[in-house]
């Protein structure tokens, strides 16, 4: 059985702070891979600085090309919507077998958890491991997309924030530029 982490997320853009965490996760979880589940667009959440999915997508696999173990997913964006995690993780399960899946979210989504979809299904089914975005903790980089984005938008640099390839990408396409 191949221990396979789901880390989820809008990735808008991926940034240093995502791949550090996942890695540091993969390691001290001992997950064999993680996937970096590109959540698509939620129709409900219309965020007009909230890039298409292929351009999310396009940015994390830029951004992983040349890191073992992380893998990025366009999975959930083939499932029916509203894309709820106990449906990802059942088609899953049953889309690969050979596969454990193991639930990866921040401290603050895990705060609601009960409040999700089959919440009780999912704690009786799968591991879950359960991260915080504070200094000090694993794999914590005090970096957020929010912040790249108004960087862009003030015209100042992000090199040092996200991989070479994402932020050439960026500039390349004029992302993020206007609000």
């Amino acid at each position: 059985m191949k221990r396979t982490g789901l880390f989820g997320g809008s990735f808008n853009p991926i940034h240093n702070g995502h791949i550090s965490l996942a890695l540091q996760l993969k390691e001290q979880a001992g997950l064999d891979e993680v996937w970096l589940m590109v959540s698509p667009q939620n129709p409900l959440k219309q965020s007009t600085d909230l890039l298409d999915d292929e351009q999310r997508l396009q940015m994390a696999r830029l951004a992983v090309e040349n890191v073992d173990g992380i893998v990025v997913s366009d999975y959930e964006m083939h499932l029916p919507k509203p894309s709820y995690t106990w449906n990802t993780l059942e088609a899953l399960k049953r889309d690969y077998p050979d596969n454990e899946f193991v639930l990866m979210i921040g401290g603050d989504n895990w705060q609601l958890f009960d409040k999700w979809y089959c919440a009780d299904d999912i704690k009786a089914n799968y591991e879950i491991v359960v991260y915080t975005r504070t200094p000090g903790d694993v794999g914590y980089m005090d970096i957020s997309s929010t912040d790249i984005r108004r960087r862009i938008r003030e015209g100042r640099g992000i090199r040092r924030l996200v991989p070479k390839a994402v932020a050439d990408y960026i500039k390349e396409k004029r992302l993020y530029i206007q609000r």
